[in-house]
């Protein structure tokens, strides 16, 4: 059976993209990072999803980051959504970058030919490394900079939402029967989803636009 490398962050687009490479057949090898984020909320949601599809390991890996922005600098406060074409604080210097580059690695020792992220372009806080210009980049990095790469068959990088809204993406994980009562989205990590910060704002458009209800608690909607 193909093997696919899922970066599995125990959110919305993750847990679709986990459904996605289900559903088309792949063994299931998520990935998650403790990266000094402010909550491990998500990460204890990434392990229930893992557990609902019965992927062979789970593994998480450590990065020990610097701060200067809200999702690992607790003296930077998380902020309420504020829309504009900014780059908002929440924006962890060069993230994807770094995920796709052990899940690239992790992939080819494990011989898995496939990565799925779920970057999107469309609904997304503009972070640079959620562009296809940046997929597009990376691929071209692993052709020249991997040995699968210089023997002709390079990991390829699946993003099957990049071209989706948080509503079509939804729609999407609907269909498939991803377990988004598992997921998590909130940037804050409480209990219940705060409603307010970027993540939670996206995701509750997103279901408002689906015509759908989301499963999980906020503190406000």
């Amino acid at each position: 059976m193909k093997k696919a490398v899922v970066l599995l962050s125990g959110g919305l687009d993750s847990t679709t993209c986990m459904a996605v490479a289900h559903h088309e057949g792949y063994r299931l090898f998520p990935i998650s990072f403790d990266y000094g984020q402010r909550h491990s909320r998500e990460l204890e949601c990434a392990q229930k999803v893992a557990e609902y599809y019965k992927a062979d390991y789970h593994r998480v890996f450590r990065i020990d980051y610097v701060g200067g922005n809200a999702l690992v600098d607790r003296k930077v406060d998380v902020p309420d959504f504020a829309g504009g074409d900014d780059i908002p604080v929440t924006y962890v210097p060069a993230r994807n970058i770094l995920f796709l580059s052990y899940a690239a690695g992790y992939a080819e020792s494990i011989g898995a030919g496939t990565v799925f992220i779920g970057v999107s372009a469309v609904d997304y806080s503009g972070y640079p490394d959620c562009r296809p210009e940046f997929i597009e980049a990376f691929e071209k990095v692993l052709k020249v900079g991997t040995k699968m790469g210089v023997e002709g068959s390079p990991v390829k990088i699946k993003t099957p939402l990049i071209n989706l809204s948080k509503a079509q993406s939804i729609r999407l994980a609907t269909e498939l029967g991803a377990p988004l009562h598992l997921t998590t989205s909130c940037y804050r990590g409480g209990e219940k989803a705060c409603g307010v910060c970027d993540s939670c704002t996206l995701r509750l458009r997103g279901f408002r636009e689906a015509g759908m209800e989301d499963p999980i608690e906020y503190e406000m909607k």
